[in-house]
């Protein structure tokens, strides 16, 4: 669905992209050198009209997620937080709860905010706009010839989901698509568990052992299962066992956090 954005704009300026778009993080070539610069973007303003302090995190997470599934770690931060009337109590409090939860999470993954903005007054009619908190984070990737895409990439490698599934339905798209629903709590995040999460997988790329690698974020399992296949080079499907507890659609399109679907050859798998 952005498609209609980068068909616009010429992605390949000065051909320092490495990844078409689509990937999980934009990485940049330096010239010269086997490191590579990546930038992810990252904001979801449903999480955070239902939690704001719980939303900040999840931006920040993600954020750093998507670099960790390139291989890149991140260094710093800037932002663009979006924000309705001041003046309006409430709205006050999700910007104070957002800030709280942006820094939470900045100190958790060791990265400096550098710089951004704040935008306020984003009314129309009385009507505020969903706290939108935007996080920019730029990673780096030491050897760019180790960088990773998200696409499946050969018949007979093995897909493992790395994280846990849990009974998780609020604030998804799921519900927003198909229920007409803006409700619920976001998925909750336990930002330790998530930095553990992003390093075993930055070691498994770094150690050889990954071939693609995915997160999960809006739509779930579903939805990331199907990106893995439109992003590859070649189209590969995919045969799954979901061998969990949960019911079929929080399973599917629950969008618990801590989650990346990896791939790897099947001598590699233990």
């Amino acid at each position: 669905y952005k498609e209609w954005v980068f068909r616009q704009y010429d992605h390949m300026v000065q051909v320092y992209t490495v990844f078409l778009p689509g990937a999980d993080a934009a990485l940049l070539r330096i010239k010269g050198s086997r490191k590579a610069l990546a930038v992810s973007l990252d904001g979801n303003s449903l999480y955070t009209r239902l939690d704001p302090k719980t939303g900040a995190k999840i931006a920040v997470a993600e954020a750093c997620r998507n670099l960790a599934c390139i291989g890149a770690r991140p260094v710093g931060v800037t932002n663009c937080l979006n924000f309705g009337n001041p003046e309006k109590p409430e709205v006050m409090w999700q910007f104070e709860q957002a800030v709280e939860g942006m820094a939470e999470a900045c100190r958790t993954f060791g990265i400096p905010v550098t710089g951004g903005n704040v935008s306020f007054y984003n009314d129309t009619e009385g009507l505020s706009i969903h706290p939108t908190p935007v996080l920019g984070i730029v990673g780096i990737l030491d050897d760019i010839r180790k960088a990773l895409s998200p696409g499946f990439k050969a018949a007979g490698d093995v897909v493992v989901l790395i994280g846990e599934n849990r009974e998780e339905l609020g604030g998804s798209e799921y519900l927003r698509v198909v229920h007409n629903l803006e409700a619920g709590a976001p998925p909750s995040i336990d930002l330790e568990r998530e930095k553990r999460l992003q390093e075993f997988c930055l070691d498994a790329i770094e150690a050889g052992l990954v071939r693609s690698a995915h997160d999960l974020s809006e739509g779930g399992l579903a939805v990331a299962l199907a990106e893995c296949v439109f992003h590859g080079r070649r189209k590969l499907g995919c045969s799954v066992a979901l061998e969990d507890s949960l019911r079929p659609d929080t399973l599917l399109f629950g969008e618990s956090q801590s989650r990346i679907l990896v791939t790897c050859r099947r001598k590699d798998l233990d």
